[in-house]
């Protein structure tokens, strides 16, 4: 998958937010407030203040004019990927977000699909590739960013995200057709976390191809959640996740006892069966459930656009961890499968039967053309540049 793009980079935290009712008051009291504070609370930055003029992001707000001049209502916000499984909301307006990488935002549409690199960490660090429907913000809980990488190039799922040669190389390889969301569905259950970046093996055996294309599949409908054609992942019947006590208005902790497999939000809520696994599940390092909570139940600075926020504990907040836990529980079940794959092509490597570099090379699917490492020419329609000036395409 040659062409990647970098994290977005938002500038300021107020943007981004778990509720959209809280974005929209946030955009609010900013509009309303003059002067200083007007631009204190706008959390100005190099790449950003209320004077920067810049384009109309692709599919998100169309106001170009100066953020200075804004009193409108607020954009409709975007749901997004912030980190790995963490659903939240964005204000889509480019005049807030210091690089909101408007390539991805071209190509995001109802047929895309994205991975996202996970950023390297020593020792048992969780998968190394997670996929997304939703437009990912990329960044990684702990080390250094990872890259996301579009399956498609261009709207529709035209032109895959994949070097000139490689499926038919695959397809001849194997005795099948072989597909871009084959080579997606492998790269998410074989790519092993490096230094370096991710890495994929290539087997050459065709049988480990088909286990790992298999698993792969599995993987991707439980993280896409229901997205592009799948169903909402559900653990089996008597191990579903329940409320069995509300949480509290303001939950100040979140605490596991496995002797009842329950999860304890503040003093008084209780959801379970929780299974372990879930509660243990980690991503670069570092607990998924833990840190989904923490960014809920964190306090702002009081009288910051960040403090803008609920006064307890939403339901929806909770319906979406019942099915983060699902999703965990069901992940955590397949990963001794794909460390089964990861193993067979360990062994492959050493015995000489994967596609190395080498290989790639003498079918001329390496180097990759420079064209392939960037992005698609996909303007299809006028894109309004700074005060509503058209941009140049």
């Amino acid at each position: 998958m040659p062409w990647s793009v970098a994290p977005l980079r938002f500038g300021r935290t107020w943007v981004l937010a778990p509720d959209a009712t809280s974005l929209a008051a946030r955009w609010d009291r900013l509009v309303r407030a003059e002067g200083a504070e007007r631009d204190a609370l706008f959390a100005p930055s190099r790449a950003r203040t209320q004077a920067t003029a810049v384009a109309a992001l692709p599919g998100g707000a169309r106001r170009t004019g100066r953020f200075a001049r804004e009193s409108g209502p607020c954009p409709e916000p975007l749901r997004i990927t912030h980190g790995p499984f963490d659903e939240q909301w964005l204000i889509p307006d480019h005049r807030l977000i210091d690089a909101a990488r408007p390539e991805l935002w071209r190509v995001a549409d109802e047929r895309q699909v994205f991975a996202v690199e996970q950023g390297y960490v020593a020792g048992p660090a969780g998968p190394a590739l997670l996929l997304s429907a939703p437009l990912p913000d990329g960044r990684s809980p702990a080390g250094r960013p990872g890259r996301i990488r579009p399956l498609y190039r261009r709207p529709g799922g035209v032109e895959p995200n994949l070097a000139p040669g490689l499926t038919a190389l695959l397809s001849t390889r194997y005795g099948h057709d072989v597909g871009a969301g084959d080579v997606l569905a492998w790269s998410t259950a074989a790519a092993l976390q490096a230094a370096g970046g991710c890495a994929v093996p290539l087997p050459a055996d065709p049988a480990l191809w088909a286990e790992g294309v298999a698993l792969g599949a599995e993987l991707a409908r439980i993280q896409l959640r229901g997205a592009r054609g799948g169903e909402r992942p559900r653990l089996p019947g008597g191990r579903r996740p329940y409320v069995r006590a509300a949480p509290p208005a303001r939950p100040e902790g979140l605490a596991y006892t496995p002797e009842d497999e329950t999860l304890h939000l503040g003093g008084s809520g209780r959801i379970s069966p929780v299974p372990e696994e879930a509660w243990a599940y980690r991503v670069a390092g570092v607990r998924v459930l833990e840190l989904w909570f923490e960014r809920r139940a964190a306090r702002a600075e009081a009288g910051s656009l960040d403090a803008v926020a609920p006064a307890v504990w939403p339901q929806a907040w909770t319906s979406e961890l019942l099915e983060l836990i699902a999703v965990l529980a069901l992940l955590a079940r397949l990963a001794p499968r794909q460390e089964e794959v990861r193993g067979a092509c360990a062994a492959a490597a050493a015995a000489g039967a994967t596609l190395d570099r080498a290989a790639l090379r003498a079918a001329g699917v390496l180097p990759v053309p420079t064209a392939a490492r960037r992005p698609a020419s996909v303007f299809d329609h006028h894109e309004e540049g700074p005060e509503g000036q058209f941009a140049l395409i």
